[in-house]
């Protein structure tokens, strides 16, 4: 897989679409990490500002999200993982 972004609960969602968006245009394609509720809701609100940042160039994104394990300070916690790409 290519480029993961990490997504907490202070990250700031315009900030997050700001990369996400660049990555996107570079690659095609990001995964984004987030554990927690409002990780998740920083995520989400970052996948929607971002649709709108690449609607101009005639990319339309899809998300699909999933569980996926990592390891933070040696425990092991499950995140939501968004596969984000152009359709």
């Amino acid at each position: 897989m290519g480029e993961v972004l990490k997504v907490s609960a202070d990250s700031k969602p315009k900030a997050v679409a700001g990369a996400l968006a660049a990555v996107l245009r570079e690659k095609g394609s990001v995964e984004i990490q987030a554990v927690g509720a409002g990780a998740v809701n920083q995520a989400v609100k970052a996948i929607a500002i971002t649709r709108g940042f690449v609607a101009p160039n005639g990319i339309d994104l899809v998300a699909i999200p999933a569980f996926t394990k990592v390891e933070i300070e040696g425990e092991e916690r499950t995140a939501i993982r968004f596969l984000v790409q152009a359709r």
